[in-house]
């Protein structure tokens, strides 16, 4: 644990020791019906991944769905399926968010409001909590909270600084009734934030999350920041600059500024109706011993891949081409949610 360890709260970085990651598998009864062909291989592709390095919880909309994922991997005891219905396959953003109050792990549930009302939600709302019932996550305590907030929004360095945007948790279709201080002291007392940095630049088109900072700038040490970097013909180029400049002027806890690493973003996407899609690197996972890096077949590919390696070296960078799942405008981390190391790691 970190030795600065001044709050009784504190968000890990995703770096630390993981259990297991969970997944919301894609279904016939929900918009991922007419791309389940294309996309199911790259769920299959991350569980594969993940579960040579820890457990996976894949959360299975109905009975067939489950006995047909349990037959496939029956012979992968890390690997569980559990019954509990859902609307879509986000579980960065319905799933529960890991903490350690006084150095135990803990479990916040926050509302998913289907980023501000956009799609339904009340099935993944409730997936946290079916899970908690169903003794999926051990004796581990998971914590209901008021405040609408998904886990694509938040990244922590894992010694008490939130790196976060305006435009999603100020956006009032979250939560209108709070100004900036009440989210800010809710982030706080839940989550053991000691410092906020906000963004107030920097945007992907297609994105439906009002800047989701998972798909913008990640910590890949408390003193290293990954972003998106655009090319100045790029529709992008203006805000991811804005962005950049914004990052250079963020300092470190000690003071000193970050080291800023560029993600290149990948050549265009477009949906079969010509819209831009959300393509972005800095969605990946951070599991144990390795990274999950999000692809999408292009020339890009490789740069983002070695400024990956360059930033994690102590890590296995595996690529999983993830332009199927774009199609419905998130990436790799977006499916994803990881449970971090109870303290007495009774449960694994």
């Amino acid at each position: 644990m970190p030795a600065f360890n001044h709050a009784p709260v504190r968000m890990p970085a995703e770096w630390e020791p993981q259990t297991a990651v969970m997944l919301t598998w894609p279904h016939a009864n929900s918009d991922w019906a007419e791309h389940l062909n294309r996309v199911e291989p790259v769920f299959h592709a991350i569980v594969a991944a993940i579960a040579s390095q820890q457990n996976v919880i894949i959360v299975c909309d109905n009975s067939e769905l489950q006995a047909r994922l349990q037959k496939w991997y029956q012979h992968q005891p890390q690997v569980q399926c559990q019954l509990a219905g859902s609307d879509d396959t986000w579980a960065r953003d319905h799933g529960p968010i890991s903490v350690y109050r006084h150095g135990q792990l803990q479990l916040q549930d926050f509302v998913f409001n289907g980023w501000g009302g956009k799609y339904a939600a009340h099935q993944d709302n409730a997936i946290s909590q079916q899970l908690h019932q169903q003794g999926v996550f051990g004796q581990v305590n998971l914590t209901q909270h008021a405040l609408v907030l998904e886990g694509g929004s938040l990244e922590s360095d894992g010694q008490g600084t939130l790196l976060t945007t305006e435009q999603c948790l100020l956006n009032p279709n979250r939560n209108p009734t709070l100004n900036r201080e009440q989210i800010e002291q809710q982030l706080r007392d839940a989550l053991g934030f000691e410092r906020i940095l906000w963004l107030q630049h920097g945007h992907l088109q297609g994105d439906d999350t009002d800047a989701h900072i998972d798909t913008l700038v990640r910590f890949a040490g408390p003193d290293t920041l990954l972003y998106c970097q655009a090319q100045a013909d790029d529709e992008h180029f203006a805000s991811l600059n804005a962005m950049e400049q914004e990052l250079k002027a963020l300092r470190q806890r000690n003071g000193e500024p970050y080291r800023l690493l560029p993600l290149p973003l990948p050549s265009p996407q477009y949906s079969a109706e010509g819209d831009r899609l959300p393509a972005t690197y800095a969605n990946f996972l951070i599991i144990n011993q390795a990274v999950l890096a999000p692809i999408y077949g292009v020339d890009e590919d490789h740069a983002a891949i070695s400024t990956l390696a360059q930033a994690f070296p102590q890590h296995r960078i595996v690529p999983i081409n993830c332009r199927p799942v774009i199609e419905q405008y998130g990436s790799l981390h977006c499916l994803t949610m990881q449970i971090h190391t109870p303290e007495d790691a009774s449960w694994r």
